[in-house]
């Protein structure tokens, strides 16, 4: 990066973090630092769930998601509008009514003190897990601007996030998160504005459209109903519901965020917004990923993305059988770009028997570039079997550091850093109210001051960012990072959801009832996630009846009545 880069990126954390700081001061109780005193409008509350959600994972993982597949996981979002409204009737006014902290609170009193630790427990692991793969998503840039290794960059990341919620708690979170949300739409608008003026004169925003799409990138909808397919309209209006549900439902990472409006309404609203504009955000994303994609048909790619583990390669025993593969493959996309120079040609002239042929000859090319770096990725293993062989995190990270204008870059890696900071702030705050309020405060020590409740919140802060470092260490062997998030997220949510639900709904079915099934269906949730049995987004569908049909049978057999809170 140049220096201008430099200054754009450490100006922008610098006085969003300040800011932070500084509208957070004063933060001296549980309150304060857990719900920000339940102050903040509907446009906090939107933004802030949005900035939560919207981790450095969506905007690096996204754009490679669709640069190597097409745009079919806007999808996964579809059911998203449909939880919402579900969330404004029911949860949010319970929620706001009974004045708790987190979201298990409710469920001591409607059901047992161990179906709360339970599911909160649940909560704890899933969220302290995904949060470690935020973490890890935010070093890959600094790792790829500095080109050093992702796990000095991790702990750097890691512990300045971790400082920065210890002192503000949630107030820092969304008061910085406003800013956050200014910034990364701008971003993102301007990078989709640049790329297209990258391309060639000749190709324009449609046309480079139709050459994504002939090679199978603009598949955005497909009506096929089909159990292992990940990506559909039944899995993400289905699927999709019920994860979204129990996400913004029972999550305390996204509950929290909405606990902090002033009311019922603002929370609504800011819920509602949230509904309305994540699709076509994500759908924005992921398009930029397609003409990232489009881009690389006239410009050669690198073969390997990762410029840190293509440079140990580089400096191997194995470096000049490299060069041979490099070369390779210099040659087989200049093939490929006659191939794709023709379609254009094609295209122009609206023949479609042309239009077929070449796409047939194109993607032929296209698998013969694939074949070369394949070469690539298997020469790092031989010389390091450790080596990171999934670059598709760095494909639009690579290409905003070699290709967009100085200053712009700068702010685009500030923006991804921007995100990071923001869930993985809220993501820690969750995960220390939890652990304070519902396994703390109601299992260990019951009778301390506000004050020291304050302290350990603090602490638990600490401990969890500890954990999460661990997990972002180790978060580079999963693939897809937006992917991995939410495959993990689905083995934990339906069983979570499924509690919520017959403590809303089934008012006959008691605590016992509802603890040992959400044992069982967890047993099986992982079973059928280990046996590939179904796209991961079923999970969500499946945990979340399993909980509900299991928990009627044990009540039917047990025959005690259990307690009902009025709600």
């Amino acid at each position: 990066m140049s220096g201008l880069d430099w200054v754009v990126l450490f100006t922008t954390l610098l006085i969003i973090v300040i800011y932070g700081v500084y509208k957070s001061r004063g933060t001296d109780n549980m309150d304060g630092f857990l719900l920000g005193n339940k102050s903040f409008p509907w446009y906090y509350v939107t933004l802030s769930v949005m900035a939560t959600q919207a981790s450095a994972i969506t905007f690096l993982s996204a754009p490679g998601l669709a640069f190597s597949s097409g745009m079919a996981f806007v999808q996964f979002y579809f059911g998203l509008p449909l939880a919402m409204i579900v969330l404004c009737i029911t949860f949010v006014p319970i929620f706001h009514r009974l004045n708790i902290y987190t979201a298990y609170e409710f469920l001591e009193s409607r059901f047992d003190l161990k179906t709360r630790a339970l599911t909160a427990f649940l909560f704890l692991i899933q969220r302290g897990l995904s949060t470690g793969i935020s973490i890890y998503a935010a070093s890959i840039i600094l790792s790829t601007v500095l080109n050093i290794n992702t796990t000095f960059t991790t702990i750097f990341i890691g512990s300045v996030v971790i400082l920065y919620t210890v002192y503000g708690g949630t107030k820092a979170v969304s008061y910085t998160q406003l800013l956050q949300m200014s910034v990364i739409f701008s971003g993102l608008f301007i990078a989709g504005v640049v790329v297209v003026k990258l391309l060639p004169e000749t190709v324009g925003f449609g046309k480079a459209l139709q050459i994504a799409g002939k090679m199978g990138r603009t598949n955005a909808i497909d009506f096929t109903f089909d159990w292992n397919n990940q990506y559909t309209v039944w899995s993400g209006l289905i699927g999709g519901f019920f994860l979204q549900l129990s996400y913004f439902g029972t999550d305390q990472s996204q509950v929290g965020r909405y606990l902090t409006g002033s009311s019922i309404g603002q929370s609504r609203l800011g819920l509602l917004m949230n509904g309305l504009v994540k699709i076509p955000m994500q759908f924005l994303i992921l398009l930029i990923g397609v003409l990232v994609f489009a881009f690389y048909q006239y410009h050669q790619p690198p073969i390997f993305f990762n410029r840190y583990e293509l440079s140990k390669l580089e400096k191997s025993q194995y470096a000049p059988e490299l060069t041979r593969i490099k070369s390779d493959y210099t040659e087989a996309f200049k093939n490929k770009q006659i191939e794709v120079d023709r379609l254009e040609a094609a295209l122009d002239a609206n023949d479609e028997k042309a239009i077929n042929s070449q796409r047939v000859l194109l993607q032929a090319a296209d698998e013969r570039t694939k074949a070369i770096r394949k070469e690539a990725m298997d020469l790092m293993i031989k010389n390091d079997p450790n080596a990171d062989t999934n670059d598709n995190n760095y494909v639009f990270l690579s290409f905003v550091t070699k290709y967009l204008p100085q200053g712009l870059i700068g702010l685009l890696i500030a923006i991804v850093f921007l995100a990071s900071m923001g869930s993985t702030a809220g993501a820690l705050n969750s995960l220390a109210s939890t652990t304070v309020i519902d396994i703390y405060k109601r299992l260990i020590n019951t009778g301390d001051s506000d004050e020291q409740y304050l302290s350990v919140s603090r602490w638990s802060t600490i401990i969890w960012g500890i954990f999460c470092l661990l997990m972002a260490l180790y978060a580079s062997k999963m693939g897809n990072l937006i992917e991995a998030v939410n495959i993990l997220g689905s083995l934990f949510y339906g069983t979570i959801l499924g509690i919520f639900v017959v403590a809303f709904y089934l008012k006959k079915i008691g605590g016992s009832a509802t603890f040992w099934a959400a044992i069982i269906t967890e047993v099986i949730v992982f079973a059928c996630w280990k046996a590939n049995i179904m796209a991961f987004l079923w999970l969500n569908v499946v945990g979340c009846l399993l909980v509900m049909i299991i928990a009627q049978i044990i009540q039917l057999v047990n025959g005690n009545r259990p307690k009902v809170l009025s709600t």
